[in-house]
């Protein structure tokens, strides 16, 4: 079976090369281009793993984690954060926000499912 992963992003480009190279590897991708979008999908979808872009229209990444945080279905889901905020103390923000890492963009393909994989249950490692 399929692992089922959701991807908030709202730019094209990252969301087309993200699911590109997930779907390369046998996981099942779902998108959402906006937090409250993404926060009604996880709902219905229950994905076993979401990454989420931290600056978003709307609603920023930080809120989307604390929101889906605060629902118990989502108490064990892993929410990687994928953002191009690096500066000094954004990963520690992204952490208390919710979120179980932090990827940084632009997103090494020949790294990405690896650090995927370290967090989906039975599929520690990488490739």
């Amino acid at each position: 079976m399929k692992r089922k992963i959701l991807v908030i992003e709202d730019n094209e480009q990252n969301l087309y090369l993200v699911r590109f190279i997930l779907e390369r590897s046998d996981y099942e991708v779902f998108a959402a281009t906006d937090g409250l979008t993404g926060i009604e999908l996880a709902s219905r979808l229950k994905p076993d793993l979401i990454l989420l872009d931290i600056q978003l229209p709307g609603m920023d990444g930080y809120t989307v984690a604390r929101s889906l945080r605060k629902n118990p279905d989502f108490a064990d889901t892993p929410i990687v954060a994928v953002t191009s905020y690096a500066m000094p103390g954004d990963r520690e923000k992204t952490i208390e926000s919710g979120c179980s890492d932090y990827i940084e963009k632009p997103i090494d393909p020949d790294t990405f499912v690896a650090r995927v994989k370290k967090h989906l249950p039975d599929q520690k490692g990488g490739d």
